[in-house]
Parts: C-alpha cells; structure tokens; sequence
C-alpha cells in the first residue's frame, strides 16, 4: 500500500461510514448452489444449502412401515433447537399416512434420503400481501415438513415437486422463517429443479376450494449452474412444456386478481417482476459473486473488484445499481464446477471486493511510516456491538459466523443409493468448520453431532467445540484464522483422498451383502465425525495460547 496520511484517511472513511448502512441492516441467511450433471466435474448432481435453520442437530430418521388409516402430524418447530431430539414440536394437523416411509436425514431443515432425492432450501422476499401467520390464517404446512413428507414418500425430485405443491394448495404455505416465500432446488441423481413458492395472505381456509399457496417449479438444464441468494430466479414460464415446467392452477390468477399484471397490456408474464419486490444488494452481490465466478464472460459484470480505492466499500454513491434480469435463472459454467469448487463458494466472505467487511478503512492503523495497515483484529465476521461501535457498514458473505449448519449433497448415478449420495455437512460456520460426509446408506450419524443446546455449552458437541473457536478467532482474526485454517487442512485434506478408498470398499461388500456395504459406511463417518470436537479442542487450546491477553 502506498503512503497516505493516516488522519485524513480515518476521518473520511469515519464519515462516509457514518452516511452508510446502520448495523442492523437486512441481512437474509441461506445461499444455495444448484449444479446439473453435465456441468460437475465428477458427472453428480450437486446442490448446497448455507446457513440453515436453527436446529443445527443431525441425525437419521428411519424407514418405517404404517397401519392402513394412520395419519401423518404436521408440526410447527422443527427448527427449534430448544426441543428434545427428535420432538417436532407443537401439532397443526394431519395428513394421510402412506404404507412406508422413507429413510432420511433430518435437522431444521431435512436434506436427503436414502434413494439420493435431496433438497436445499433457501427462503425468498415476496410482496407484502402474500404474507400470512398463524394467526392471520388456517395454513399449517411449513416448507420444512413438505421437505419431510417429500423425503419420507418419494424417491425422484419430480415426484416430489409435485408433492410439495399438492401439500401446500392442501393445507396452505405457511412461512417459518420470517414472512418469506420459499425457494427449493430438489434434486436427483438424474436432475434438479428449482421450486418456488409464494403465500396467498391471511384470511385463506381449506373450505374455500382455492390453493392454499402460489407455486412454480422449472428443470435446470443438465449443463447448467444456479445460484439462490434469498431471492426469486424463476422468470418466464412456459406451463405447456411439462418436461421443463410445473405450476400451481392459480400461478397467474393471483396476481391478475391483485392486479399486478394485465393479460390485455401486451407484456409477458415474469414470476420474477409480479410476486417478488424490488431487489435489494444481499441478493445482487450474491448473484454477483457467483455469475463472476463461474461464468466471467457470459455478460459485462459491473465491476466490483476492491482495486487501490480504500474508500469502495462505503461509498455506495458510485456504485452499479443493476438490473435484475442481468442475472439469468442459470448458465453454463465455463469450467466444470467440483464438489471442492462449491464448498469453496459456501465459504466466501467476498474477499478483494467491495463487499468485503475487512476492507471497509475503519480497520486501518497506522503503520508508524505515515502510512496505514490493515489491524491484525480485522475480521470478516463482526458482530453487531463491533459493527456498531465502529460504524462499519453491514455486509452480508455466503459464510456466516452464526451460520448454524449447511450441506453441499452429491448426487451420483452411477453408483448404489446408499453409496452414491453424499450429504457433506458443516456446523456453525463454514470458513472455520471442516465437512464430514454423510452416505445415504448411513443409519446413524455421532452422538456428537447430535448434541446441541444453544443455551447450555457442552464439549461433548461439535457444534459448540466449533463455535469456541470461531469466537476465539476474534481475538486476533487475522493471525488466528489462519492457525485454524492450518491445523483443519490435514483432516479434510484425509477426508477428501479416503472417498475414492471407502467407496470402494464399500461397493466390494455390497456386492455381497449392502446391509454390511451399509454398516461399514456408517461406522466410518461416524469415526469421522468424532475425530472433530477432538481436533477442535486442539485448536482451541492452540488459540488460547497463541493470543492470551497475558501477551503484549
């Protein structure tokens, strides 16, 4: 860095920080990353779900087999850590139960089951008047529990679109995470597709013989990549091609009888423009990131790279307002994107751009030359109090240090069910946690990673042994996250070359016998899901001692 008067630079930056967003500005959580079988590098399907709900528990739900006449319970608090495990909460209703049921995966937000059906979730703005609570309506099904019954009853992604949409016209959309719509990428070994969901607003009951919800799916291309960043993507629909499209009877109805849009106006019908309202930049730097990152040259990206202008990040003045049909529903990667390549993604904190937390100048000090550095204590991740009291505009990475848990699922056709679905899974926070995989197979998962309760800490959790550390991280972010990053590497860097190893061993037993095939796969990522409160309780004391406030 050059040589500037440090005074004049803080004052400035102070100034302009002040004029910019305040610390609590809206800050939607769940990125999701969609890739097609032809545009991954190892031919899977993938999708990833970051920042998840709450209820960062993972364990596995059992196949079962129902009675003739039982009923299924729609519940409200899957995603309430507070509850014991595997208690869903409070009951809303039921639904006809099927003769057998499915196992899957569960925790706030259910992500695969053992046929490789997957989904990823990520809630959407939609316009005010959609919006509906308990008590402004008779809807009951969340988008956790159609997620639940899909997995539970179907074994393809198509299958299951169409099943979540005939639960929520059934029984009504009813959000759980705020007073968003929803947005899910549901997916196969064989294909994805991106289902979007919007409410029908209060006063809606079953007796009116109207949906209960608003709904459109579309097939993303095999060669293609998509990115959800909390915002609808779906743009013109085309009902009448069944194989790339699916809708809701009342998809266009309810937004001519609002009058939102006018058949005889002569414009097309975007879902995108009608159900959504004015893109706000959690979502665009997001689609930002991703479309440059993947697809550089697809179209003329506004410029966004941090350069030798210290004070990008908080003048927004200058900055690209850009159109949201900039960004398509999905493009074709110009390299094929790897399982590595999404989890690196799920783990950005916008480094080298405008969007940034450590460049924002707040962080600079001088350097005793007349210059400025960056403070060892910048970090990516500030909580609000800091934000605060250093005025520092609010930013919004895909990582986030109160992520709770994410996944990237790995979809493969060529390989058994229970081996070729891979749930990789993080808890807390992506850039400092590692991933463990979990095979479709699995029939359990560690006690470990089953144990969390946000109000009490307890070693025997992974969760908080990584939570511990992230926090620790704060003390000297830029010194200590790279210690983290050092002393994780060697165990994902394990994790990662033993796939090829165990796969294949596991493919030789099931050959002869899947239920050991299934045994071997469950005790091995077991084994490495305890290995993590270990490794973390490692780092912690590593941490502790490195940056003790004992030290100058």
């Amino acid at each position: 860095m050059k040589k500037i008067n440090f005074s004049i630079l803080f004052l400035l930056g102070l100034a302009l920080a002040l004029a910019a967003f305040p610390a609590g500005a809206d800050d939607e959580g769940c990125t999701v990353i969609a890739v097609g079988k032809k545009a991954s590098a190892d031919g899977s399907v993938i999708l990833s779900h970051t920042d998840a709900g709450p209820d960062s528990r993972i364990y596995v739900v059992a196949a079962a087999r129902h009675k003739p006449g039982a009923r299924a319970a729609v519940h409200w608090g899957i995603q309430d850590p507070t509850l014991p495990l595997r208690d869903d909460g409070e009951v809303l209703g039921h639904i006809p139960q099927v003769p057998e049921t499915y196992a899957y995966i569960h925790s706030a937000y259910p992500h695969m089951n053992e046929f490789q059906l997957a989904i990823a979730e990520s809630t959407i703005n939609q316009r005010g008047e959609l919006a509906v609570t308990r008590e402004t309506g008779r809807q009951i099904m969340t988008v956790e529990q159609a997620e639940v019954f899909a997995l539970q009853r179907c074994k393809k992604a198509r299958d299951a679109v169409r099943l979540i949409g005939s639960l929520m016209e059934t029984y009504g959309f009813l959000p759980s995470s705020g007073d968003g719509g929803e947005d899910l990428v549901i997916g196969d070994p064989g294909e994805a597709w991106v289902m979007e969901i919007f409410g029908v607003g209060p006063g809606w009951t079953p007796e009116s013989g109207k949906p209960g919800a608003i709904w459109a799916a579309q097939r993303l291309g095999d060669d293609q990549a998509l990115v959800i960043p909390n915002w609808s993507i779906i743009k013109e629909i085309r009902p009448a091609d069944g194989e790339n499209f699916m809708v809701s009877a009342n998809y266009m109805q309810e937004a001519i009888d609002r009058g939102w849009y006018d058949p005889a106006a002569g414009r097309p019908f975007i879902w995108q423009d009608v159900y959504a309202p004015l893109p706000v930049e959690f979502a665009t730097s997001r689609f930002w990131l991703f479309y440059t990152t993947f697809m550089p040259n697809l179209a003329q990206w506004p410029d966004r790279k941090l350069g030798t202008n210290p004070m990008a990040t908080i003048n927004p003045y200058h900055q690209f307002v850009e159109p949201l049909s900039l960004y398509p529903f999905s493009a074709a990667p110009e390299k094929k994107i790897s399982l590595q390549d999404v989890i690196a993604f799920q783990r950005s904190v916008f480094a080298g751009t405008i969007y940034d937390f450590t460049a924002q100048p707040q962080w600079l000090v001088s350097d005793g030359k007349g210059g400025a550095r960056m403070s060892p204590l910048a970090t990516p991740f500030p909580n609000s109090d800091l934000r605060a009291l250093l005025k520092l505009s609010n930013r919004r990475p895909v990582a986030r240090h109160r992520g709770h848990y994410g996944m990237v699922c790995q979809l493969r056709s060529w390989l058994p069910d229970a081996i070729g679905g891979v749930y990789w899974v993080y808890q807390d926070n992506p850039y400092i946690s590692p991933y463990v995989p979990v095979y479709a197979g699995c029939s359990d998962t560690a006690p470990s990673y089953q144990a969390y309760d946000p109000e009490n800490f307890s070693e025997r959790s992974a969760r908080w042994a990584i939570d511990f550390v992230d926090n620790l991280c704060n003390l000297r972010f830029q010194d200590a996250s790279r210690e983290v990053l050092a002393m994780r590497r060697p165990f994902e860097d394990k994790v990662f070359a033993g796939q090829e190893r165990i796969e294949k061993e596991a493919l030789r037993l099931y050959a002869k016998s899947p239920n050991k095939a299934r045994a071997l796969l469950t005790a091995y990522c077991r084994g490495l899901m305890e290995e993590v409160p270990v490794l973390y309780g490692r780092i912690r004391d590593r941490l502790i001692t490195l940056f003790t406030n004992n030290r100058e």
